[in-house]
């Protein structure tokens, strides 16, 4: 909720006032007799509440892909005749107010901000004294300051806090089944708040492994200045000497890649033994080369502040809100920064990958692979590679004018048409000129040296973006890989095409190797489509429970947190 709605709430009555210890100057209920129970005339709060939702000056907050608020609390008062939900016939918080403010302080562990939904404010109205000091403006409002708050973060939690399509993720995702004010007052109606919020959490493994490690990231103590790390002038390696040895134990110790209760060294100590193996450690958990060198690199990875650690969680849990359901049937999953691709018979079991292997993606500078949701419809073994049209002028068109035979060095030639059936076309100057005007193009031959390799995963999208193998194989062994085009280059690209085919009779491993070793293109339909996703996460969890940190190669770490910087704000 933001600070102006909760002012505009506070000035619709007497709301803190009559809250107060001071209670209520006019309009509160009178004390009831000694030794009387307390009573309210819920009654006549129904008819505020009416009132106040009616005049739409409660919470219109429209945000991108969510009806307004005001339509949400027509839909979650209007089956009860617009009765309070959240207090007793005392006029206090009912135990079931106290579950929902509850969840609303600990919403930092699903890594959404306890302040968004005005917990603190609300814990303190909920604690003030009851019954007498109350009027039915007050209860009424706080009934609704509550109903906003609530509503507000069970669809963050569900949904996300922002419509992925605003930061260019191109996730064209079907409308969530879920009537939330509907789910709301049916879980309040049948005592069962808790079992409701555990339901609309996503039902990813991978979030709930990524949700214990923010907590324990949570629990660490801050960083303070003698946490950081001093510069070296060189690299330090096993046996030498490093100014920062008791500071580089304790982070290693507070990281958990040191085990705790071991002797702390003086900094004269040489760099040996367990804190090289802690340090090996660090680095395959932070996607650098694990050779136990403390080079710019690692002592830069090891300088990131705690609460940095944090950010990269919280958005990670964030963008996996943004999903659709994916705990049935097979699935891809490429993590962009993490340079990985996984093939799952069941993503939402909770086991292993049938399937993993590094990946190449787009170079982060001009040629980022997208992020996106698509579906793998078929293969083919034996590509053309059709040259795109920013490649060919930039790259091919200045070598071609100066050498025409560029083109059959690298088994390239033009063609007239768009087909595989193209007619190939002599590189004369004239038709040079004409490639030149976009009335030819470019593509190359199939065979070992095709830039695309020896066969394509193809899901049909705008961008023109593809899985596919490689000739390049010694850029897998690169700690970065961020080198191609856009397209995705596989690893393991046998295996894979084993286990896209494995509903297509006929295919086992030894036809796709003399497919990819035939003699021209060859397409395979898949029986049915297999999703594929494009994701971006600096922040994994293995299944062993290790956490893993990576570079925002991309850079949509920093524009997703400015973004709810912004709507914080």
């Amino acid at each position: 909720m933001s600070q102006t709605t909760f002012r505009m709430l506070v000035r619709l009555g007497v709301f803190v006032a009559c809250l107060g210890v001071g209670g209520c100057r006019s309009g509160a209920t009178p004390t009831p007799a000694a030794g009387a129970p307390p009573e309210f005339p819920l009654d006549s709060v129904a008819g505020r509440i009416r009132s106040l939702v009616a005049s739409g000056r409660v919470a219109k907050l429209d945000r991108p892909g969510f009806a307004s608020y005001r339509t949400q609390l027509d839909q979650l008062y209007a089956p009860g005749a617009y009765a309070p939900l959240w207090v007793d016939r005392s006029g206090g918080p009912t135990a079931l107010a106290r579950t929902a403010i509850r969840a609303l302080l600990t919403a930092p562990t699903e890594g959404l901000d306890s302040t968004d939904y005005s917990a603190h404010r609300l814990e303190r109205l909920a604690d003030t004294p009851a019954a007498g000091s109350r009027d039915r403006q007050s209860v009424g409002v706080f009934d609704l300051a509550l109903s906003v708050a609530f509503l507000r973060y069970v669809t963050d939690l569900h949904a996300g806090r922002v419509d992925p399509r605003t930061l260019g993720f191109k996730f064209d995702l079907p409308a969530d089944r879920h009537d939330i004010p509907s789910v709301v007052r049916a879980a309040i109606e049948d005592g069962r708040l808790e079992e409701m919020i555990e339901e609309l959490r996503p039902a990813l493994t991978l979030y709930r492994r990524l949700q214990q490690i923010l907590v324990q990231y949570q629990a660490l103590p801050p960083d303070g200045p003698d946490d950081l790390l001093p510069p070296a002038r060189t690299s330090i390696r096993p046996g030498d000497h490093y100014v920062g040895m008791v500071r580089l134990r304790r982070r290693l110790t507070k990281l958990g890649d040191l085990p705790a209760g071991r002797a702390p060294p003086s900094d004269s100590a040489p760099y040996t033994g367990e804190l090289v193996e802690a340090i090996k450690r660090f680095q395959a958990r932070h996607g650098l080369e694990p050779d136990g060198v403390l080079g710019r690199g690692t002592l830069a990875a090891l300088n990131v502040p705690i609460s940095h650690r944090i950010d990269q969680l919280a958005i990670s849990l964030e963008r996996l809100r943004w999903l659709p359901d994916l705990s049935t049937g097979r699935q891809i999953v490429v993590n962009i920064p993490t340079y990985r691709l996984w093939a799952w018979d069941s993503l939402g079991t909770g086991g292993k990958p049938t399937l993993e292997m590094n990946v190449i993606v787009g170079k982060s500078l001009d040629t980022q692979t997208p992020v996106f949701a698509e579906e793998m419809k078929y293969l083919i073994f034996r590509p053309y590679w059709n040259v795109p049209t920013s490649i060919l002028r930039k790259e091919m068109l200045p070598r071609l004018r100066k050498d025409p035979s560029y083109l059959e060095r690298n088994d390239l030639e033009m063609v007239r048409g768009q087909g595989d059936d193209a007619r190939p076309m002599a590189a004369t100057p004239g038709n040079i000129e004409l490639l030149g005007q976009g009335r030819l193009r470019v593509r190359q031959r199939p065979g070992p040296r095709n830039s695309l390799g020896l066969v394509k995963f193809i899901f049909p999208n705008d961008d023109d973006v593809y899985l596919h193998s490689t000739p390049a194989e010694e850029l897998f062994n690169r700690t970065r890989r961020d080198f191609s085009h856009g397209c995705v280059r596989v690893e393991k690209p046998v295996e894979l095409a084993e286990w896209a085919l494995r509903d297509v009779g006929g295919w086992d491993r030894a036809r796709i190797v003399a497919a990819m070793n035939g003699g021209s293109p060859l397409q395979v339909n898949l029986v049915r489509p297999i999703p594929v996703l494009m994701f971006y996460s600096t922040a994994i969890v293995l299944q062993d429970g290790t956490p893993q940190f990576f570079e925002d190669v991309y850079g949509h770490d920093t524009r997703l947190l400015r973004t709810l910087h912004q709507a914080r704000r």
